[in-house]
């Protein structure tokens, strides 16, 4: 996330809070693909991008051992105000303080729609990094035919079709195991999309360190 990005969240930090700040004011679909994978990972979970909170706090509801980083200070206090049974630290996606090979999974849900498409694959690289062989990745992001920019409401975000986003998971040791999509509600009516990923049984944490390729 650039600074311009998480200038533009902070910003609008309480806004945002209020419209989608909890699990409840967000898509039921979302809410049962996210409870059903996390059911199957096996040790902690980061949840990278996690704005105020709401996902991580669901989880660790549900019993899942769960961390949450966000790079805008505003949410990360508001997630340690609002669920304080919960880990939350400041922290950027391209250079995380997780140990290699330490976490059981990690859920970016809609938190990659700002990174340009030839920075992705940074993130992505560490994401791998840091899970465990056979370790599980889910993926929220918006749909389109191509990738392309759009004029999201805080920043400027990109479309990814299903296609291009699993190639660049690939490259970086996942493989592709379910991709959902489904169409958003009325006023912003947009294709959403998840795909949820496996870290190779194989795959070196060490061949995945940041701009290996």
């Amino acid at each position: 996330m650039s600074s311009d990005v998480k200038a533009a969240y902070s910003a609008r930090a309480t806004e945002y809070v209020e419209q989608l700040g909890s699990v409840a004011s967000l898509h039921p679909s979302d809410r049962a693909l996210i409870r059903s994978w996390a059911r199957e990972v096996e040790g902690p979970i980061l949840d990278a991008g996690c704005g105020p909170g709401h996902w991580a706090g669901y989880l660790a509801e549900h019993g899942n051992d769960v961390r949450g980083v966000d790079q805008v200070p505003e949410f990360i206090d508001h997630a340690r105000l609002t669920y304080p049974g919960v880990s939350f630290a400041l922290s950027s996606f391209d250079q995380l303080t997780e140990a290699t090979a330490s976490v059981g999974g990690v859920l970016a849900w809609y938190s990659l729609i700002h990174h340009e498409p030839g920075t992705v694959s940074t993130v992505l690289d560490e994401f791998a990094r840091i899970l465990r062989p056979g370790g599980a990745l889910l993926v929220g992001f918006f749909v389109g035919p191509e990738v392309e920019p759009f004029d999201h409401t805080v920043a400027t975000a990109y479309r990814w079709s299903a296609e291009a986003l699993s190639t660049e998971l690939s490259a970086a040791g996942f493989q592709i195991v379910e991709t959902h999509t489904r169409t958003g509600q009325a006023p912003k009516p947009r294709p959403h999309g998840a795909i949820l990923a496996q870290l190779a049984p194989n795959a070196n944490p060490e061949s995945n360190a940041p701009n290996h390729r």
